[in-house]
């Protein structure tokens, strides 16, 4: 239950969310539900390929198909005016995404008895992988690759996760709200990880 649950959850947030991105960008109508799908199930399929699952599973989840062409049309479909307000939300979309998919991708490589690593790995790609290939597509720079907090949410899922501390379908449901909370307040606030500029001071220019 909880795992379809994150399923919906996921699948509704990212294809939003690459809707909203798909009318910033001022896509067509085929655009749009194009990095809607993309971005609801580029991570999953990502992450398929690296533990081993088919990648034809993917065409099983016809509910979760119709879900995502659903919420696709619905952002489409909405009132211009109001749109413009909505798009504000794209951040906190993003974040369902992220804190879903991650634990669900967690708790796909645990349900195959994977070690940690894997799923931690399995976390990343799953809550990311689907931003990122949105983000490419739409000819920005991924937000995981920022310096701005992102990645660091899902990796601390998948720690969560195959740690075994969170395992109950409350725990579960916790942790989803910690990283949904962890990444707005990281974007709200502009949290960033430590990073080393290789261009030059100013100062240094006009020495």
């Amino acid at each position: 239950m909880t795992w379809d649950v994150l399923s919906i959850i996921g699948t509704i947030a990212f294809a939003v969310s690459g809707a909203i991105v798909a009318l910033e960008e001022e896509y067509d109508i085929l655009g749009i539900y194009i990095l809607g799908i993309v971005t609801a199930f580029g991570g999953g399929a990502i992450r398929n390929l690296l533990i081993g699952v088919p990648v034809s599973a993917l065409w099983e989840q016809g509910l979760l198909f119709q879900i995502a062409l659903f919420a696709i049309t619905i952002v489409f479909l909405f009132p211009a005016g109001l749109l413009k307000q909505w798009r504000k939300w794209g951040n906190f979309f993003d974040a369902i995404g992220l804190a879903a998919f991650a634990i669900q991708g967690a708790l796909f490589a645990t349900n195959m008895e994977h070690p940690l690593s894997a799923t931690i790995v399995a976390a990343v790609l799953t809550g990311s992988g689907g931003g990122i290939i949105r983000d490419l597509l739409a000819g920005r720079k991924p937000l995981v690759l920022r310096s701005e907090i992102y990645g660091v949410w899902a990796i601390l899922a998948g720690l969560a996760v195959g740690l075994g501390f969170a395992s109950s379908p409350f725990e579960l449901y916790s942790l989803f709200i910690i990283i949904v909370v962890l990444r707005v307040l990281s974007f709200t606030y502009n949290w960033k990880l430590p990073h080393k500029p290789m261009k030059p001071s100013r100062s240094f220019l006009h020495f």
